[in-house]
């Protein structure tokens, strides 16, 4: 699958509450999935008559269903995509950036063409070890007759067994400055006063500012070459053990919520 299936999963989240309140906020935090909401908005592709349209990726994708490496601009997590069809319900995917392979995902529509289960290692914008795991989409709607079971729209449901480099994320508050770190690779100092602040080991981000917003609230911008990609909105519960995150992703043009428990 595309990596806009699970791109709002790997975004470094922020959540201070009052930075004098350091106890509960620093620590390690882990991604519950169960709990999560995923974007409601579907992901559409079309294979067809040799070649695969990915209409949702941004920007588009559209490429020969061949199997061989085909050349895509204006990714900044890949610059080639292969898509090989295993069969009229299967093809297998293979993104690289600078020739290193970065996403492998193999997708399978089932017999009666209403779900898609998926499994991926994602390794694009991590300086560690890949981000493993498999899920599922609902269909939303059918693709064009004659054409390879894949294509129509999907509507993610379910991410399961994904590894814990992908669920973990950290976090250090020292008077008004707020250090960020996670298991594959990304991190930040920012001040919380809103400033831009650089952000570093994400080929998609190159800044972040941060604003409180109440006692247990804040948001967090972050942005590409100045271009805002997602804003983040975290509430963290009063008994500090928990913060629910509302990704809204500016780019793609969906919204998802996640909970967080501390460790």
């Amino acid at each position: 699958m595309s990596k806009l299936l699970w791109t709002g999963l790997l975004v470094s989240l922020l959540m201070p509450a009052l930075a004098t309140a350091q106890s509960a906020i620093d620590g390690t935090w882990k991604f519950d999935l169960n709990k999560s909401q995923l974007p409601k908005k579907p992901d559409v592709y079309l294979l067809q008559d040799g070649m695969y349209e990915c209409k949702t990726c941004v920007p588009a994708v559209n490429v020969k269903a061949d199997g061989q490496d085909q050349k895509v601009t204006g990714h900044p997590y890949y610059d080639t995509v292969s898509i090989k069809v295993v069969d009229d319900r299967t093809i297998e995917e293979t993104d690289k950036k600078d020739g290193k392979t970065v996403i492998t995902a193999k997708s399978t529509v089932s017999p009666d063409g209403n779900t898609l289960t998926f499994v991926f290692t994602d390794s694009s914008d991590t300086n560690a070890d890949p981000v493993t795991g498999n899920g599922e989409a609902t269909r939303v709607a059918k693709g064009p007759a004659g054409a390879n079971a894949i294509s129509g729209s999907w509507r993610t449901t379910k991410f399961e067994n994904l590894s814990a480099n992908g669920l973990l994320v950290t976090y250090k508050v020292e008077g008004d400055t707020l250090t960020m770190s996670n298991p594959t690779g990304q991190s930040y100092t920012s001040k919380l006063d809103g400033t831009d602040a650089p952000f570093t080991g994400d080929p998609g981000l190159t800044s972040v500012s941060v604003k409180q917003l109440g006692k247990n609230t804040v948001e967090e911008t972050d942005k590409r070459d100045g271009k805002v990609i997602f804003v983040n909105r975290i509430t963290v519960a009063p008994d500090g053990k928990s913060m629910t995150v509302t990704v809204t992703d500016k780019l793609h043009g969906t919204t998802a919520e996640y909970v967080a428990q501390k460790e």
